[in-house]
């Protein structure tokens, strides 16, 4: 059976841009048609605003998985090791029987030219279908001659043909007897990172005659603020929606792009990047570019991770997560940060691997009994040598976010990028720290994957400002009002975004 759920209209979860209390959303006794201050009967009046959305704060996911550290630059920058093997993508060449182009290195960067592989090396290639070992008797550039210790040619395979993509990696070397050794050696290659941070403000004001007016209303806010006096609440609300910008900017900012592609492949300057807009990269940004996506169906078995309608297959799924891990950097531990729909759908998954009993359902490490409530929720799991801790991300289900947005990513990185589109159903995080050299500081650091950076000196530290101007609250100018101010100038940093996990689905 189909349904939907459709919102009501007269939500009121939007701010208003006035800064007083709105007829529109409050009972108005001064209104002329007979329900006003024009009849003899007293109202009841309820003085107490209902909290009708809970807490509604979004912020605390870098509280959980990141620390913050100060900086004291225009960027942070920041280097990665490389693989430490020699693992390739290319193609058999055109017209050729022996000779393979290299094309890129296995994380698709471009290798052309660049490529570690020496005469003298031992090699596997390998396709969907075939799995050849060969020797490289000649490197030119960006190719590569072979022979192949149990065919004549490469192309004599049944499935390999000149043409075909292929996959190799360095596994030895073999010399003859004295035969001459290497003449150049390999050098180690690392990846050079960077971000800038973002300068973000926000202000309240409200006239001196205001601040000194009782409204009926007893407001209250997240902060703690409450009381009669609606500024209280104007003031926090920016304040606590400041707060939440300070995260969501650094999950879904994005690098201004520097040059315009026009007509003839000719560049011109950004427009929005030579308006300074530069921007900065957020989580989403950077596992988008770096990291890896898993979306729809991965095992061609008809369903889903992220949406799929039976659990019966879905641990499949998730064991292609875990074989992609492997081929990362093998971190053991993971936080899961799910929507609703992705939560259950891991409950779904790991109850399924348990036989229901003939007393009731059970979880197994869960104790369930008659004489109490069935947990049918699960806050982690252990899967391989792979420890999983999960956990609801009200970001993902707020209306009002990322809970009403449907996002298609422009590039992805990763094996597992089916189908990239829909909404972000969720993010695997690394657990733990990673080493990395800090360039500012000439030595390695061991870091959390996640961090952010803020901008702090002896003199200010700008990593959540406020500061408050006028007559009122703080005597500091003639202007009759009271203004207060919120600045932040922060980035994130994302370290082994390799290791990093988007869901998305329908």
């Amino acid at each position: 059976m189909a349904f939907g759920i459709d919102a009501g209209t007269g939500l009121n979860s939007t701010p208003s841009a006035k800064q007083v209390t709105l007829a529109g959303n409050y009972l108005d006794l001064a209104s002329t048609d007979g329900q006003g201050w024009a009849q003899q009967f007293v109202p009841d009046l309820m003085e107490q605003e209902a909290e009708v959305f809970g807490n509604r704060t979004v912020s605390g996911f870098l509280e959980m998985v990141g620390a913050e550290e100060p900086m004291t630059a225009d960027q942070v920058v920041w280097s990665e090791q490389g693989r430490l093997h020699l693992s390739y993508t290319g193609q058999i060449k055109a017209g050729s029987t022996n000779i393979i182009e290299i094309l890129a290195d296995i994380d698709s960067h471009s290798a052309i030219n660049t490529h570690g592989v020496r005469e003298g090396d031992m090699i596997l290639i390998t396709d969907a279908a075939a799995s050849v070992k060969a020797y490289v008797s000649n490197v030119a550039a960006d190719e590569i001659t072979v022979a192949c210790y149990q065919l004549v040619n490469l192309t004599d395979h049944a499935s390999l043909a000149a043409g075909d993509a292929v996959s190799l990696f360095v596994f030895g070397s073999e010399f003859r007897k004295g035969q001459t050794g290497r003449t150049e050696g390999n050098e180690p290659t690392f990846k050079s990172l960077s971000n800038k941070p973002i300068i973000m403000k926000d202000m309240y004001h409200i006239s001196g005659s205001d601040v000194s007016q009782i409204g009926w209303v007893e407001v209250s806010g997240e902060d703690g603020q409450a009381g009669y006096m609606w500024y209280l609440k104007a003031a926090g609300d920016t304040k606590s929606r400041f707060a939440d910008y300070c995260e969501m900017a650094l999950i879904e900012a994005e690098r201004a792009v520097e040059t315009d592609l026009i007509a003839g492949g000719a560049v011109n300057p950004s427009a929005a990047y030579t308006a300074n807009m530069r921007g900065t990269e957020g989580l989403f940004e950077a596992i988008t570019k770096r990291g890896n996506i898993v979306h729809g169906d991965l095992d061609g078995t008809g369903t889903g991770l992220s949406g799929g309608a039976s659990a019966d297959n879905d641990m499949d799924e998730f064991d292609l997560i875990i074989s992609e891990f492997d081929k990362q950097g093998a971190i053991e531990e993971y936080m899961m940060f799910l929507n609703r729909k992705m939560s259950l759908q891991i409950d779904n998954i790991l109850a399924h691997q348990n036989a229901y009993g003939s007393g009731g359902t059970s979880y197994g490490v869960f104790d369930n009994s008659e004489d109490m409530a069935l947990n049918l929720g699960f806050n982690g799991f252990r899967r391989g040598s792979y420890d999983f801790y999960k956990t609801d991300w009200k970001y993902l289900n707020d209306r009002a976010t990322r809970g009403g947005a449907v996002d298609v990513a422009v590039q992805a990185i990763g094996t597992l990028n089916v189908d990239i589109s829909g909404p972000v159903r969720g993010v695997m995080v690394p657990a733990g720290v990673s080493t990395v050299y800090d360039q500012t500081l000439g030595k390695n650091l061991k870091r959390p994957f996640l961090h952010v950076r803020f901008r702090a000196s002896a003199m200010d530290d700008r990593r959540f400002k406020t500061w408050t101007t006028g007559s009122v609250g703080a005597a500091t100018s003639s202007l009759d009002a009271m203004e207060m101010h919120f600045l932040t100038e922060r980035c994130l940093v994302v370290q082994g975004a390799n290791n990093f996990m988007m869901m998305k689905g329908t």
